[in-house]
């Protein structure tokens, strides 16, 4: 309970907090309570006293010993004095050399530092640790009592719990998801009058050439659409770090929701696109072509959105995931097959273009515009269609079934990247910080090498010449 003092007289706190000692005693329960300036009759009904400072523990344990661990130090609370405010004060520089006692020492001021590296040496911190030291056997415990999962609730819960936060901060972050919708439509209004069906046609290689050329300008569209993924992203990595290493939740209790939040946007962002586009610029009239293609820019803008949170996963900080996301857009989109055709790709780099997620994309959008009856008369006197020759003259591939082979290939980059995404969040810490938890062997060197021989010896002598009645 925090502050519960504030804005009530010293005669009704004291109330409460003698009801809460008594409720706490007679359940066999803990009860933490901060209180800013406790009455020396509100002070006396607590059982233990914990005091925190710079965030180091000075003292923790029974209330009566804490004056007398301040007296070994060197530091008595004078009579009539409410020990909570000279404990509050001892602490303090400017206070502290009001209540020096040895006078057969020149008095130099005590850090919190020093003070919680003695409590270490005092019989009731070293009784402290021993207790902390020594293993505790579960089998005295009761079964509810400890909890045996690493998250607190079920799964299903924390995925719901992450499902709507996602949610609310897509609302939150509305303007930016407008923004784009609004950009990309006038993207495609643009693209929409340079391709126009009137200076469009179907009767050559060359006119086709023109038409793989809008196709490709649609995928570079969507692809680069999903690059504010990045800066989004990145903003967000501080607080998931922080809320993985306090077991708020898994990784992919967050990676999951973004993939399902995600599938919304994207069907707006390619029916935007290939509902302004694809009638205006005169591709096949098909409604199942219409399908197709639309099918395809979805399963690639969801490619693009996995593909750049996978840089900002890894990457971790704006320059670097920029970096990371302009080179992988780089080499996408120069070995996807159509700025350099797969023959003029050399020997050493012909991996790169099977592993180009814009060649699989280009390759299925071509198949699914060329094989319609817009281009099925023949071309010449070879045995192929129009559509066909247009196809094989810019080294794609001309088999139906290239258009399924291209969906099912964008559907695996999406899985596969999401799935390094989920990765990267798991393994991966944030760029020049430590990690959240360290070892205790850690602790105790820094510790060790922070220890103050002077404080501890003058500690031992002054506890050796002095009598503290149990303490």
């Amino acid at each position: 309970m925090d502050e519960i003092s504030t804005g009530l007289d010293s005669a009704t706190t004291y109330q409460i907090i003698k009801y809460l000692r008594d409720s706490t005693h007679a359940l066999d329960g803990t009860t933490i309570i901060s209180l800013l300036q406790p009455a020396p009759e509100t002070y006396e009904l607590f059982d233990d006293v914990i005091l925190i400072s710079e965030g180091q523990i000075v003292y923790q344990g029974p209330r009566e010993y804490a004056a007398d661990f301040f007296a070994a130090m060197g530091f008595r609370c004078p009579e009539r004095k409410n020990v909570a405010d000279f404990l509050q004060e001892v602490l303090s520089k400017k206070d502290q050399q009001q209540y020096w006692c040895q006078y057969d020492y020149p008095y130099q001021f005590v850090s919190v530092t020093k003070f919680a590296e003695a409590f270490k040496t005092f019989v009731i911190g070293k009784r402290l640790h021993e207790d902390l030291d020594r293993p505790y056997n579960r089998k005295h415990n009761h079964p509810a009592a400890l909890s045996t999962s690493n998250y607190g609730v079920k799964r299903l819960e924390i995925l719901k719990s992450n499902f709507q936060w996602q949610r609310l901060l897509m609302k939150r972050n509305s303007f930016i998801y407008v923004f784009k919708f609004i950009q990309l439509l006038l993207v495609a209004l643009i693209t929409m009058t340079v391709f126009f069906r009137t200076t469009m046609h179907h009767d050559s290689v060359d006119d086709g050439i023109i038409y793989l050329g809008a196709l490709y300008f649609a995928i570079v569209m969507i692809l680069f659409n999903g690059f504010t993924e990045v800066s989004m992203l990145v903003a967000k990595l501080p607080v998931l770090y922080k809320h993985r290493d306090l077991h708020f939740y898994p990784p992919w209790a967050f990676t999951l929701p973004s993939w399902l939040l995600s599938i919304p946007t994207s069907l707006i962002e390619s029916g935007m696109w290939t509902l302004v586009t694809y009638y205006v610029v005169g591709y096949d009239p098909q409604f199942t072509r219409f399908l197709g293609q639309f099918l395809l820019l979805f399963f690639l803008h969801q490619t693009s959105l996995a593909l750049f949170r996978v840089m900002a996963s890894l990457g971790r900080n704006m320059i670097v995931a920029n970096t990371f996301g302009s080179f992988a857009l780089l080499v996408v989109m120069i070995l996807g097959g159509f700025i350099i055709t797969k023959e003029s790709i050399p020997v050493w780099w012909i991996w790169g273009y099977w592993i180009s997620p814009m060649m699989y994309a280009q390759n299925a959008i071509s198949v699914n515009e060329f094989h319609g009856r817009s281009w099925s008369k023949p071309f010449a006197d070879q045995n192929i269609t129009l559509g066909e020759a247009v196809l094989t003259g810019y080294g794609l591939f001309k088999e139906k079934y290239w258009f399924w082979i291209g969906v099912g290939a964008l559907l695996g980059y999406t899985i596969v990247l999401n799935a390094l995404f989920t990765l990267f969040l798991t393994i991966l810490n944030p760029i020049g910080n430590m990690q959240a938890v360290v070892s205790k062997d850690a602790i105790r060197n820094k510790d060790s090498r922070r220890k103050s021989d002077r404080v501890a010896l003058e500690l031992r002598s002054y506890l050796h010449s002095t009598s503290l009645n149990g303490a």
